[in-house]
């Protein structure tokens, strides 16, 4: 009786350990490139903690993959990454090894096929074949036989089965099940619901986080307007944000759109738009002089819509971030636009304090809100990033209102719903602040988020994917008095 059997479950294949020894195929297989390019996008993620996002552009280009082929391939490896933990706990139950003693090259296949199995319309036998061929030809026969038999008993049962058999007790432990339906750690699952208010919506949260999300690009203003952006990418204009156009998603490598190469767009949420102009039009105490700052600026998303608007009004955006590469990426970002990049910490940029009309803090944070842009990411967040995050948030946001001028405004941004990287840090600063004689307002923030639905009880805004199709973008408005 073998320990799988010991345990009540199913023993694998024989030989269905990691293989000893490799044997080349008699003749050459077929690869389907997609695949290959799906396949390798997990390697990058696996051996070099990559980030999908900025890996798979190279990787389609390597290939030549473009269109339909690319579209595969972004679903394909996108999706793997994404619904990783409920995967490996179907593969742990199709084989008699723990997933530690598989091959780490196998189980990234396994993965992939289990995938599409699973979560895709792929016909089960194109499923198993093609990922079989792929594994025969990176490590022998006896390793894809391996392959063949595992995914052969994921394949019989669906998603839903799957679920069913191996997910938490729904009703005993309703957060534990909606975590692992919807293939959520079980700590950002609770996050959400924390942030929600409880688990009325979670389901509806996860789902929507597990997703595939559709693209969106910012029109520059003074370059493109949204309307002309969505007629020449065939997308179509964002329901909020003035400057916003969706894309439909599996389209391919977005850099390689004309009006992405010619720089009159850039890809960025909708969510993001949205607060940044959110700061933009909250009323200050006196005249805006047009001098702002954005004080945690890489990649420059934010700096450029924030440039682009000074550009037309004639002010100038000072742009801090301490990574010399990161800083860079900023500079050439915001080429053209009247941005001073300084390389710095913003929690002790070498600026002025009492200086500046509006001050961004799009603070580093841990992401929980960009998870569906971000596939790996809920695999590779572990719940004690919080607090050192969280110490960080409050330093910053500290230093914004110390550079803001008195009336001025300070918005306060995490892409995460995580309720001790938003209102606790907003809340610890002002008592803070007011503790040391500091008068510093709470501004609602709703009215400065025009048209948008569903932004609860204020003064803070959170934006969720299920609710407004955007990142799950947190947003406080201070006044400096």
């Amino acid at each position: 009786m073998t320990p799988r059997e010991r345990r009540g479950r199913p023993a694998g294949p024989r030989g269905s350990g990691p293989p000893r020894g490799r044997t080349g195929p008699a003749r050459p297989p077929e690869i389907d490139p997609a695949r290959l390019a799906a396949l390798e996008l997990l390697t990058a993620v696996r051996v070099r903690d990559a980030y999908a996002n900025l890996a798979l552009p190279a990787i389609l280009r390597r290939h030549r993959l473009r269109d339909r082929d690319a579209a595969l391939a972004t679903e394909l490896g996108y999706g793997t990454l994404r619904a990783r933990g409920l995967l490996d706990a179907v593969i742990d139950e199709c084989t008699d090894r723990p997933l530690v003693r598989v091959e780490p090259t196998l189980l990234d296949a396994l993965r992939l096929g289990a995938y599409q199995l699973l979560r895709t319309r792929v016909p089960p036998h194109a499923a198993v074949d093609t990922t079989v061929e792929l594994v025969r030809v990176e490590a022998g026969s006896r390793a894809a036989g391996f392959v063949n038999a595992v995914l052969r008993r994921v394949g019989e049962r669906d998603e839903k089965a799957w679920v069913q058999q191996l997910a938490p007790d729904a009703v005993e432990d309703p957060l534990g099940h909606t975590a692992f339906a919807h293939a959520h750690p079980r700590w950002i699952a609770q996050a959400f619901a924390d942030a929600l208010g409880g688990e009325a919506e979670l389901d509806e949260a996860l789902a929507a986080d597990d997703a595939r999300p559709a693209v969106h690009l910012l029109a520059r203003p003074g370059e493109i307007t949204a309307e002309e952006l969505a007629l020449v990418t065939g997308g179509t204009e964002a329901p909020y944000s003035p400057y916003g156009v969706h894309l439909e998603p599996g389209g391919g490598d977005v850099g390689e759109l004309d009006a992405v190469a010619e720089g009159l767009a850039t890809v960025q949420d909708e969510g993001s738009q949205l607060v940044a102009l959110a700061l933009t039009r909250a009323p200050l105490l006196g005249a805006d002089a047009g001098r702002w700052l954005d004080l945690c600026a890489g990649p420059g998303g934010k700096s450029v819509l924030l440039g682009s608007l000074l550009a037309l009004d004639g002010g100038r955006l000072d742009a801090v971030e301490p990574s010399e590469h990161r800083a860079d990426l900023v500079r050439r970002a915001t080429d053209g636009l009247p941005v001073d990049v300084h390389t710095a910490d913003g929690r002790e940029a070498p600026l002025p304090d009492g200086a500046y009309d509006r001050v961004l803090v799009d603070a580093p944070c841990t992401g929980l809100g960009a998870l569906r842009r971000r596939p790996e990411a809920r695999w590779r967040r572990r719940p004690d990033d919080v607090a050192a995050l969280a110490k960080l948030q409050r330093e910053l946001l500290t230093a914004a209102l110390r550079h803001v001028r008195p009336g001025g405004v300070v918005a306060y941004v995490t892409c995460s719903p995580h309720l001790a990287e938003t209102r606790s840090v907003v809340l610890d600063v002002l008592h803070r602040q007011g503790a040391a004689g500091h008068r510093i307002e709470r501004v609602d923030a709703r009215p400065y988020l025009p048209g948008v639905p569903d932004l609860g009880n204020g003064p803070d805004v959170q934006l969720w994917p299920h609710l407004h199709g955007t990142d799950a973008m947190y947003l406080s408005l201070l006044r400096r008095g």
